[in-house]
């Protein structure tokens, strides 16, 4: 399943982090990230992914 999450942190970086955590903070902050720039809202994404 982390291999699909990853996909999707990739291409969306919200829908990974809602997959991951749900709608929660991480969620709405990942979102705020990605509005500001791709790569910020990539990168934390796929920190909530790889952290465990």
């Amino acid at each position: 399943m982390d291999i699909i999450k990853i996909i999707f942190a990739i291409i969306l970086p919200p829908v990974a982090a809602a997959l991951h955590v749900g709608i929660t903070k991480h969620f709405w902050i990942n979102v705020l990230l990605t509005i500001l720039g791709f790569l910020p809202g990539l990168i934390h994404a796929l920190w909530l992914i790889l952290k465990k």
